[in-house]
């Protein structure tokens, strides 16, 4: 579809996976109505269908009614979530106009062009169509390899050959600012994450140092590997919103879950997510304690970019669970202060510190010292398997040197603990 085609279009069909179904059905419309942002109205043969569910009950209920764009995000936050983010625009935006570079400015195209101009293998189980009645998904298979040199000729602001274009795409709707794309294994689907010429140590093996270390703290996490190509590390997640046999999980961003757009981000917090759960949630209790621990894991390894796109949970119609943890990538840092992201206490506490986090447990359902063993597990798995996973993440001796009491438990974590 051209930019044209794409642009001069008012609306845009919204297509999901039910529960437990291997092909898409229409449910909705997405309308611009006011000239600007995007509204969300039920179908009325979908409202009547037996079995219909909403896309998220709190937010988009089953009614017959027009549901507003959230905040500033353009459309509802339930359909946002689907949407490309910064990598995914560069994508696009090389693709139709040939603007490049990782600086592009990706408002030079409306949001319905971005939505009928990017994959169909979106994050969770919805897609956005041009037709009601026909469905034509928009994916191209690559090899990894092929995957990897487009995303570093979009990183140089070089023109995509269209075959390198096509398949690119796939991967545009896939959240974050870094290069990725995906992988399809057969019935397995991965993320790939590559490195770029401006990162100061292996970024990718970092993380896949990071989620190994979860693992070993008990932490849900994805299966994930190291894998060479184009003489780079790439790191492969596997997605867990693809249970397998075309079947797709609805998942809805912590963003989302609290009714926030990017702007009103920083008002969000650990400890009113838990709430959403005690609401919502199919074991709120338990979501409650693994949230806790994963506010550790990422003070332990120094990820302050826990934002809240960073956390989501599944979506079955009636409940929600917190989906396994992802994105667990240490970011820069120098001294021992540092703030995480998202506050984790009601007063607005965020420091990376685990004597501080100790001090709010309470809000997360929990005994003293029930929160303290669970950060001293986290603490013990992140000491203990260094090693082994730095290994498993072809970490060089240079990065391990460089993360270790940096990144990786950083001494200001502990002060007071």
């Amino acid at each position: 579809m051209t930019q044209t085609s794409a642009s001069i279009s008012d609306r845009v069909y919204v297509w999901a996976w039910l529960p437990d179904a291997s092909e898409p059905t229409p449910v909705g419309l997405l309308l611009r109505r006011d000239g600007t942002g995007l509204s969300f109205h039920y179908g009325e043969r979908y409202l009547d269908r037996r079995g219909a569910v909403s896309l998220y009950g709190p937010l988009l209920p089953l009614r017959d009614e027009w549901f507003e764009p959230t905040g500033d995000l353009g459309m509802p936050g339930v359909l946002r979530d689907g949407a490309p983010d910064g990598w995914g625009r560069r994508v696009i935006l090389n693709r139709l106009t040939g603007t490049r570079g990782m600086d592009a400015d990706v408002a030079q195209l409306d949001e319905l062009t971005y939505l009928l101009n990017s994959g169909s293998n979106r994050f969770g189980a919805i897609d956005f169509q041009a037709s009601p009645v026909e469905y034509v998904p928009r994916n191209e298979a690559a090899s990894l390899d092929d995957l990897h040199e487009a995303a570093l000729l979009v990183e140089a602001g070089e023109l995509l050959p269209i075959g390198l274009s096509d398949a690119l795409l796939g991967g545009s709707t896939i959240g974050g600012a870094r290069p990725k794309a995906l992988i399809d294994d057969g019935d397995q689907q991965w993320i790939a994450k590559f490195s770029t010429s401006s990162d100061l140590y292996s970024v990718v093996g970092a993380e896949a140092a990071s989620i190994e270390l979860a693992r070993r703290a008990g932490i849900d996490v994805p299966d994930s590997k190291v894998m060479r190509s184009l003489d780079r590390d790439v790191l492969l997640t596997r997605r867990f919103d693809r249970p397998g046999g075309g079947r797709r999980r609805m998942v809805i961003s912590a963003l989302t879950m609290l009714g926030l757009d990017e702007t009103e981000a920083r008002y969000g917090s650990y400890t009113a997510l838990v709430e959403v759960f005690r609401q919502f949630g199919n074991q709120p209790s338990a979501a409650a304690r693994d949230l806790f621990q994963r506010i550790a894991f990422n003070i332990a390894i120094s990820n302050t970019d826990d934002h809240l796109r960073n956390h989501a949970a599944f979506w079955d119609g009636r409940h929600i669970d917190l989906t396994p943890a992802y994105d667990l990538s240490p970011m820069n840092r120098s001294g021992e202060t540092a703030t995480q992201a998202i506050a984790y206490g009601s007063s607005g506490e965020r420091g990376s510190n685990f004597a501080s986090l100790l001090g709010v447990c309470h809000e997360y359902g929990l005994a003293a010292p029930a929160a303290r063993t669970i950060i001293d597990g986290v603490i013990s798995a992140v000491q203990d398997g260094w090693d082994d996973a730095a290994d498993l993440a072809r970490l060089t001796s240079i990065d391990k040197g460089l993360l270790w009491g940096r990144q990786f438990l950083n001494p200001g974590t502990t002060h007071g603990y």
